[in-house]
């Protein structure tokens, strides 16, 4: 426990992760009995969780240096697969979350002590004090995901309503949440957190693990179930199926349903902004749709001096998601972070959404850390105090480099920079922009008898547009010479896409150019 407050803590006798009240581990647990709890809760005025007692104040480093001891893993002794790790307090993560886990239909707490933890620093060590913790800050479960004889990790849960999961060969990268609440409009973003999870005891390792999990907030509760099914040789991505059933306060501005957090700093589009020896640093570089038409939109991530904010209009999508594409560490030359292994996740919703957004939001970054781009649904209906609302959708993470189609060509790049002719002065008002489309039908296409281009620019003029292929590596190129009014401050939206015996060949390739202040 942290020095100074571990007599605190451990003379409450009793968790303080909100003012939901916990299923006793005497009673049945269920996901109906969690339904009906947290509906109850809604109706009543919010309690804000009790604030965690502040131990030693733990920068990034120190907090990464307490670590769980793998041997002493939860279920571990089972041989079921799967393995419990704990959190502590500290750093960012002072509200304190309950685990339980639920074994023949009834719940009883996971106990957590200080002896659990590694701090690999005596003076860190120091500052802790034995003795049993009252909470966690969250939990992962480790799996083994890549080799029989290795326990990885699979799937994590830390921070509000924060989590992220692997598929086979990963490491992390974009991260989920339970929800988004009027995130980057004129107020303030709301926060709901997880304050409580249920984990059901597997009986063996090839059953899905499913995890219940309480929502609490200003404006909402919720009622959670993750199904989560590991990757294996056979399946390389890792699926998540999701249902929520949410009950609000009060009324929400903007829903964000199955929100996903990203980082983008620079690709070949932007490069020039950044005095890097790597040739990309992202987690994601591109969101991807699937409409219910079939047609799948790309559109290339951007992080550009000013907000970014796009929304695209669907009415019931059969997917989105953040995507990493570049597969190959030549892309980005960065031994230690291994960009090239970051998941792509895919949303595919269950059931009828009706219509909404998908909003795209691009927060200008100047350094790795920053986790800088959001992506969720939001619903067309407004959200109404006591209102109740349930979405379904299954998360997808791992290697998604290409589109769902296999006769659809996919943007393998998207770059850009100054326009013009090259060698000569070209006037700062000419962007050129290239695009390189790969795969699919596409194949049977060759120089004499070339796609059509379909291309247009919300403002500016497309003064030469030019496609060919590449020998090289067997991409159809695309490149778009731009002419910009100097007195444009708005964003400039661009879309391209290539035709051919009478279909679209290609993704709908789209991107949002933002004029430098």
């Amino acid at each position: 426990m942290l020095a100074g407050s571990a007599a605190t803590l451990l003379a409450t006798g009793a968790l303080q992760a909100g003012e939901a009240q916990p299923a006793s581990p005497s009673e049945p647990f269920d996901f109906a009995s969690l339904t009906e709890r947290m509906k109850r809760l809604a109706q009543a005025p919010y309690v804000p969780a009790k604030p965690s007692p502040r131990g030693p104040e733990l920068d990034y480093d120190g907090y990464r240096a307490v670590q769980f001891r793998p041997e002493r893993a939860r279920w571990a002794e089972d041989d079921i697969g799967y393995q419990v790790h704990a959190y502590a307090p500290g750093w960012l993560y002072d509200d304190l979350v309950a685990l339980y886990e639920v074994v023949d239909g009834q719940a009883r707490p996971l106990h957590f002590s200080t002896e659990d933890f590694r701090y690999h620093s005596a003076t860190i060590e120091q500052s802790f004090s034995t003795g049993e913790l009252p909470g966690v800050a969250g939990f992962r479960i480790n799996y083994p995901l890549n080799r029989p004889e290795a326990y990885d990790e699979l799937i994590s849960f830390l921070g509000a309503s924060y989590f992220r999961a692997l598929g086979r060969d990963n490491v992390y990268g974009v991260s989920a949440r339970g929800l988004a609440l009027n995130c980057w409009l004129n107020g303030p973003e709301e926060f709901p957190r997880f304050s409580e999870f249920y984990l059901v005891r597997p009986q063996t390792d090839d059953e899905p693990l499913t995890i219940y999990a309480a929502l609490e907030g200003e404006s909402v509760t919720g009622a959670y179930q993750f199904e989560i099914l590991p990757a294996s040789e056979n399946a390389q991505e890792t699926m998540v199926e999701v249902t929520a059933r949410l009950f609000f306060r009060s009324s929400v501005e903007e829903l964000g349903v199955a929100p996903l957090t990203s980082m983008f700093l620079y690709a070949e589009a932007n490069r020039s902004g950044f005095d890097d020896y790597r040739p990309q640093v992202h987690d994601s570089n591109g969101l991807l749709i699937e409409r219910a038409t079939g047609e799948v939109i790309w559109r290339a991530l951007n992080n550009a001096e000013t907000l970014g904010n796009s929304y695209f209009w669907e009415n019931n999508p059969r997917a989105f998601g953040l995507y990493q594409r570049g597969r190959d560490f030549e892309s980005y030359q960065d031994a230690g972070a291994l960009y090239e292994r970051r998941p792509s996740v895919r949303i595919e919703p269950i059931g009828d959404w009706g219509q909404g957004n998908v909003r795209l939001i691009e927060v200008p970054a100047k350094l790795e850390a920053d986790d800088n781009i959001v992506a969720f649904w939001v619903p067309s209906e407004p959200v109404e105090a006591g209102q109740e609302r349930e979405y379904r959708y299954r998360l997808v993470w791992g290697d998604l480099d290409g589109p769902s189609s296999a006769s659809l060509a996919y943007v393998a790049e998207t770059r850009g920079g100054r326009g013009g002719v090259s060698g000569v002065e070209n006037p700062e008002t000419l962007r050129k922009f290239v695009v390189d489309f790969k795969g699919g039908d596409l194949d049977q296409f060759d120089e004499g008898t070339p796609p059509d281009v379909l291309a247009n620019i919300s403002a500016g003029t497309v003064l030469h547009s030019a496609l060919s292929r590449i020998p090289a590596n067997g991409v159809w190129r695309l490149v778009l010479d731009v002419e910009l009014d100097s007195s444009i401050r708005d964003p400039v939206e661009l879309k391209a896409y290539l035709v051919g015996a009478g279909r679209q060949l290609t993704e709908t390739w789209v991107y949002q150019w933002r004029a430098l202040t």
